[in-house]
């Protein structure tokens, strides 16, 4: 199993001190963070992609990119590019181009993303929500087969012949999608043999397990070998040097975050005891000591049949670099290695 982290570069407030640190300091805070993630043996770092006040991330290949020049072996992937919202060709010239930086380490997750501003700022109907995203979709993957394109669709000038460059080092660039909770979702990825990342960011995981499976008997059908189905999970998680720590650290700004985001949606205000029952070993928080963090991984591992890649998402806590430093050197040194013996010997 691949170990990484996911990040939005959060620029909220510390919850507790209501320390802030300016945008250009945070970016290169981030840039440290994934260099130290790239030291101690994280297989991946990605970046999201929003278009809000709170987050840094509206450009997540340019940071890619810039941590590229100062990683060796690390993967850098974007979680999620808004592909709905974005040109394929774009985004495969920029993705291109950080494969060439990185010496062929890019990787794209792509999805609808969980919020709607790119699409009023790009001049898109958000009526257009799935139907953008099938079309872009297409697009991309034939993006990667060939550096002359023909191609006609409904929201995007047609491609008559033009060449797409520059071509990456790696054919194709690995190219996961985003899922959050709809079959649809699950059984497009499965029917175009594309590895699958699972955004679970509440509830029990286990509970995805009819989803995943469904995903997979959909890429078995439509002749993928099984190795090529690919699953990972993207989810809320924190390591500190105890477990009473890394709760009492990572709840007040996942409550604040998402208290403001379910004003929104129409949730309620996030309550301490909610967030413990998160904490449990069915909940959907990786939030913990290293070894209770192993613990868990391994169990969504074995309740929904085997997972390929494992991405910590911290950032959404706010939290100020120096911990975040140190969760990272606690996943990198104690709990990514842990997680390969266990499997290794399965």
């Amino acid at each position: 199993m691949q170990i990484g982290i996911d990040s939005f570069v959060a620029t909220d407030a510390d919850p507790l001190t209501g320390t802030t640190v300016s945008p250009q300091q945070r970016v290169t805070d981030l840039l440290e963070e994934i260099e130290l993630a790239d030291q101690v043996g994280l297989d991946v770092f990605g970046i999201g992609e929003h278009h809000r006040e709170e987050y840094l991330d509206s450009a997540p290949a340019v940071l890619l990119a810039a941590a590229a020049a100062r990683t060796k072996n690390i993967r850098l992937a974007s979680a999620v590019t808004v592909l709905s919202a974005a040109d394929p060709v774009r985004v495969f010239q920029q993705f291109a181009t950080l494969d060439l930086v990185s010496q062929g380490r890019a990787e794209m997750v792509v999805g609808r993303g969980s919020f709607i501003e790119s699409f009023p700022l790009f001049g898109l109907n958000l009526e257009d929500y799935d139907d953008l995203f099938v079309e872009k979709l297409g697009l991309l993957l034939k993006l990667q087969k060939s550096s002359t394109i023909h191609w006609s669709g409904k929201h995007r000038p047609a491609l008559s012949g033009q060449g797409v460059y520059p071509r990456p080092i790696q054919d194709p660039i690995p190219t996961w999608l985003g899922v959050g909770g709809t079959p649809q979702s699950f059984a497009r990825a499965g029917k175009l043999g594309l590895p699958l990342m699972v955004a679970i960011i509440g509830g029990e995981p286990h509970r995805f397990r009819p989803l995943i499976d469904h995903y997979r008997e959909a890429g078995t059908a439509a002749g993928h070998a099984p190795e090529k189905l690919k699953v990972g999970l993207h989810c809320l998680g924190y390591a500190a040097d105890t477990s009473q720590q890394a709760a009492d650290e990572f709840f007040p700004g996942y409550a604040r975050a998402f208290t403001a985001i379910g004003k929104e949606r129409g949730w309620p205000p996030v309550t301490r005891p909610q967030f413990d029952a998160l904490l449990g070993p069915n909940g959907a928080l990786h939030v913990g000591d290293p070894d209770a963090v192993v613990e868990k991984v391994l169990r969504q591992h074995e309740a929904l049949g085997g997972i390929d890649r494992f991405s910590f998402q911290m950032s959404v806590a706010s939290l100020p670099h120096k911990p975040l430093m140190r969760a990272i050197e606690l996943l990198g040194t104690h709990v990514a290695p842990a997680i390969r013996k266990e499997l290794s010997n399965d």
